[in-house]
């Protein structure tokens, strides 16, 4: 794939001296795209993802960006082109939402380069485009769990990276809240930026993704389009399930019906 802004060849990651939570992982994940790795619990998802924003290391395999040896990258240089969100993020006890936005402008600035009108003008953009602007005095622990993960990836894109990673950003979200969140990342890739998410849930990640990566047992299953991938012999392969899948009246995307 020559448009992949991001790739993770052959890796392999384990914890301690246990079995391998991800063995021989090979994934491309396509410029402008919004990638939604999915699969059943305990299957290496988050592992993939860390492992791709390099909080870990994998025993074997590399992680590029644009090309690039993300194990070779000063960790300044990494966080100017790839911003990571993780799960269920703690809150600085406190801390308003003006304040925790402004967090993600630590990577453009060095010892003699502080606070500037540039990084105001991000902060700014980045709390509009997530609707938090009239929260930026509140503090960050009274908010509601939609309105907090809408905070974060404020913060996120304040870093200013066109890769954005994101660890079950709907989780704890009822409906409504993470439909918004989706939206939310859905105009951002149509932006231009690029997005990859763990997603459990399977219609909103059909609905919402333009690229699916499903894993089981720490290896890839499948990869392609919804289209491609939400199918009953793929959902009977990853998760065991026995299901009819219909296409949305509305949007044309594969839904999952259970038998």
């Amino acid at each position: 794939m020559t448009d992949a802004r991001l790739r993770g060849e052959g890796i392999s990651v384990g914890y301690g001296d246990g079995p391998a939570v991800l063995d021989q992982v090979t994934v491309r994940v396509r410029r402008g795209s919004f990638t939604a790795i999915i699969g059943p619990n305990a299957c290496g998802k988050s592992t993939l993802l860390r492992t791709l924003a390099r909080v870990m290391r994998p025993a074997s395999g590399q992680v590029l960006v644009d090309g690039a040896d993300v194990a070779r990258m000063r960790a300044r240089d990494l966080a100017t082109r790839l911003g990571m969100l993780p799960q269920s993020p703690a809150v600085p006890e406190g801390i308003t939402v003006l304040d925790l936005v402004s967090r993600g402008r630590y990577p453009h600035q060095s010892v003699f380069s502080q606070w500037t009108r540039e990084d105001e003008r991000v902060v700014a953009e980045a709390m509009e485009r997530t609707g938090v602007r009239e929260l930026a005095a509140r503090e960050v622990d009274t908010l509601s769990g939609g309105q907090r993960q809408r905070v974060w990836i404020a913060m996120a894109l304040a870093q200013d990276t066109e890769l954005l990673l994101l660890d079950e950003p709907t989780t704890f979200l009822d409906i409504t809240h993470q439909i918004e969140v989706l939206r939310l990342l859905e105009e951002l890739r149509r932006s231009g930026r690029t997005i990859v998410a763990v997603l459990h849930e399977l219609n909103l990640a059909a609905r919402f993704a333009t690229d699916v990566i499903a894993l089981r047992e720490g290896r890839v299953v499948a990869t392609g389009t919804p289209e491609e991938v939400v199918t009953p012999g793929t959902m009977r392969a990853v998760y065991d399930l026995d299901c009819r899948v219909i296409r949305d009246p509305g949007t044309g995307s594969p839904v999952v019906l259970p038998r």
